[in-house]
C-alpha cells in the first residue's frame, strides 16, 4: 500500500495484512488537541480551522456529522476529495460532482498537505484531516479525536447548543465507542481485507455477533446509550448506512442485511432522519469509492447497482423515550 516515507510518496511501503492474512489498521500520526483554554496552542476559533474529508470514508463522515449537528458549517470550512483513490492517493478533482478543490492551497493531492505540515513525514495519507490555517499545519487526523473536539470544544462558535457527549453519559459513551469499534466499525474491514479464511471467519463471527447484540439492546432504548443521541450513535451510523450497499457485497459481510434486523434498521432510519444527517450522506461517492478503489477485492471496478433503500420510511422509534437534542429537533425546518 501507499504512504509517505521521509516526505516522499511510495507505492510499496507497507502491507495491509499480516502474515496470518488478517487486516492490520495503521495508527494515525497527528494527534494534537484543540482546547477551549487560553493557554492551549490550538484554541477554538471561527474561521481558523479547515476539514479535509471524503464523503466516502466512514471515519471522515463522523466529523461531517458533528459539524452539521453542532451548526459549525460557518465556523469550519471543508474541502472534499475525489471518492476514487488510485496509487497516487486521495486527489482533488473539483470538476467532479460533489468534489471540491483544495480551498486553501489548490493542491492536486492530499499528500501535499501532509508534506506541507511535515516535510519529512512518514505516514499514511488519510482523511479526515483537521488543518490549522494560522500555523499552516495538521492539528489532528484521528477521526475519534476530531469528533470529540468538534463536539466539546467549539460551543462558543457553534450555531446550535447540541451536546453529543453529555454529563452523566460520558463513561457509557466511551465504553460503547470502544465496544463497537473492533467488531463493527473495523470489523467490516477485517472481513473485507482478510486474505485467509480463518481471520475472515473470525471477523464475520465478531461482526454479526455484535450486530445481533445491539439489535436486541435497541429493542427498548432509542439510542445506544439510552434516551440521548450521542457520539456513540454517530460512530455506529457511519458503518450501518454503508452496510447494505457496500459492506454486505463488497466486503463479503453477507450473513444478513441491516434492513433485515428488527431494530437496527428502524434505528438507522431514525438517525438518517435526524436534522442535518441526510445531507452528509453521499451514496454515489460511497459506492464509487469502495467498488473502484480496492482492485484486490473487486478488480473489475464495476459499481454494484443496488439495493434501493428508503431511509425516509417511517421508523416509529419516537415511541421510545428520548429523542434528538431540542435545538437539533427545532432546526428540522432548515434541513
Amino acid at each position: 500500500m501507499n504512504k509517505l516515507v521521509d516526505g516522499e510518496w511510495r507505492t510499496d511501503a507497507y502491507e495491509t495484512t499480516g502474515d496470518d492474512g488478517s487486516f492490520e489498521r495503521q495508527e494515525t500520526n497527528f494527534r494534537n488537541e484543540i482546547r477551549d483554554d487560553p493557554d492551549a496552542r490550538f484554541q477554538p476559533e471561527a474561521g481558523r480551522y479547515h476539514l479535509y474529508v471524503s464523503y466516502a470514508c466512514p471515519w471522515a463522515h463522523r466529523t461531517l456529522l458533528v459539524r452539521a449537528m453542532k451548526g459549525l458549517e460557518d465556523a469550519i470550512s471543508v474541502s472534499v476529495v475525489d471518492p476514487y483513490r488510485d496509487e497516487d492517493g486521495w486527489q482533488f478533482t473539483p470538476e467532479k460532482a460533489g468534489c471540491t478543490p483544495d480551498h486553501l492551497y489548490d493542491s492536486d493531492y492530499l499528500r501535499e498537505l501532509y508534506v506541507r505540515a511535515d516535510p519529512d513525514a512518514t505516514c499514511r495519507v488519510t482523511v479526515p484531516v483537521l488543518w490549522d490555517t494560522h500555523e499552516e499545519t495538521i492539528v489532528n487526523n484521528e477521526s475519534r479525536e476530531i469528533l470529540r473536539m468538534l463536539d466539546t470544544e467549539f460551543d462558543d462558535v457553534a450555531n446550535r447548543d447540541v451536546d453529543l457527549y453529555p454529563e452523566g453519559y460520558r463513561d457509557e459513551v466511551d465504553r460503547i465507542i470502544d465496544d463497537i469499534y473492533e467488531p463493527i466499525n473495523n470489523g467490516v474491514y477485517r472481513a473485507g481485507f482478510a486474505t485467509e479464511q480463518e481471520p475472515y471467519d473470525e471477523a464475520i463471527d465478531d461482526l454479526f455477533g455484535a450486530l445481533e447484540e445491539w439489535d436486541e439492546a435497541l429493542s427498548d432504548r432509542r439510542y445506544l446509550a439510552g434516551d440521548r443521541l450521542t457520539e456513540a450513535d454517530i460512530c455506529m451510523f457511519t458503518t450501518l448506512v454503508r452496510f447494505d450497499q457496500v459492506y454486505h457485497t463488497h466486503f463479503m459481510c453477507n450473513v444478513q442485511f441491516i434492513r433485515e434486523y428488527e431494530n437496527l434498521w428502524p434505528y438507522l432510519r431514525d438517525l438518517y432522519q435526524t436534522p442535518g444527517v441526510a445531507r452528509t450522506v453521499n451514496m454515489n461517492h460511497i459506492k464509487e469509492h469502495y467498488y473502484t478503489t480496492h482492485p484486490d477485492v473487486t478488480p473489475s471496478r464495476i459499481i454494484a447497482r443496488g439495493p434501493d433503500l428508503d431511509f425516509e420510511a417511517p421508523h416509529d422509534r419516537d415511541e421510545l423515550s428520548g429523542g434528538p437534542p431540542s435545538e437539533l429537533a427545532a432546526s428540522s425546518a432548515d434541513d
